[in-house]
């Protein structure tokens, strides 16, 4: 047990150091111009028409670092940095957002598996934390149990996201390669700034499975200390 708390803190500080990085290659690469001279919103138009997907909208959003893609509105949502940026940055994480607009398109297997989930995971994620609460302040084995099997929805929908993030990713750089948004040279900035972004979503999936394994042992040991 003493290891696996050392697992999660170290888990723990891979995530804040994860946010730490995304923020500081995005600050960096976004005072670093693009050579096509292009938006993120003009990225994301062109790229989205070329794939024929002339019905998502690209709009702004207010925040930073707030840019997403919406399945249920189907738009391409960037915050105003990226939106009117003309930098490595803005570029690549508007191009990523398109990704996910493409694998919604061509339903992408993982995407589409992430959404059947999210409506149960969305439920489950909001009661598990009551249920383990609960469960170990009355000492109610019945609710930990029952805790642990939604808080392990949520894990799922959490390594289920990985494969999601990534495809978009390599969509995106390949993407914007062959289109001519980059040079050469400027794809280390694009592999730095998606490749933050991506360690994110494991250091999140990782610290969630590693609290999964810990609290399955305190449920186990609890059932043993019952019996005896």
């Amino acid at each position: 047990m003493i290891l696996l708390y050392i697992l999660i803190a170290i888990a723990f500080g891979l995530s804040l150091w994860a946010q730490f990085k995304v923020k500081g290659n995005f600050n960096k690469w976004e005072q670093v111009p693009a050579s096509s001279g292009m938006t993120g919103a003009q990225a994301a138009r062109t790229l989205l028409d070329r794939q024929g997907l002339y019905d998502v909208p690209v709009e702004p959003v207010p925040g930073r670092l707030t840019d997403h893609y919406d399945p249920i509105s189907r738009a391409v949502r960037l915050s105003e940095p990226v939106y009117y940026g003309t930098s490595i940055a803005s570029l690549s994480v508007a191009c990523h957002e398109v990704g996910h607009a493409i694998q919604h398109k061509v339903h992408y297997p993982m995407l589409v598996l992430r959404h059947r989930m999210f409506p149960v995971v969305n439920f489950a994620s909001g009661v598990a934390p009551f249920l383990l609460m609960g469960g170990f302040l009355f000492q109610a084995l019945n609710l930990i149990g029952i805790g642990i099997i939604f808080f392990s929805a949520a894990v799922a929908f959490q390594v289920v996201t990985l494969p999601v993030e990534f495809n978009a990713s390599s969509r995106a750089k390949a993407l914007m390669i062959s289109e001519g948004f980059i040079r050469n040279h400027e794809e280390r900035g694009v592999n730095k700034v998606l490749g933050a972004a991506a360690l994110t979503y494991v250091a999140a999936a990782l610290l969630s499975l590693l609290e999964l394994i810990r609290y399955i042992l305190i449920f186990v040991g609890q059932s043993q200390n019952s019996e005896d």
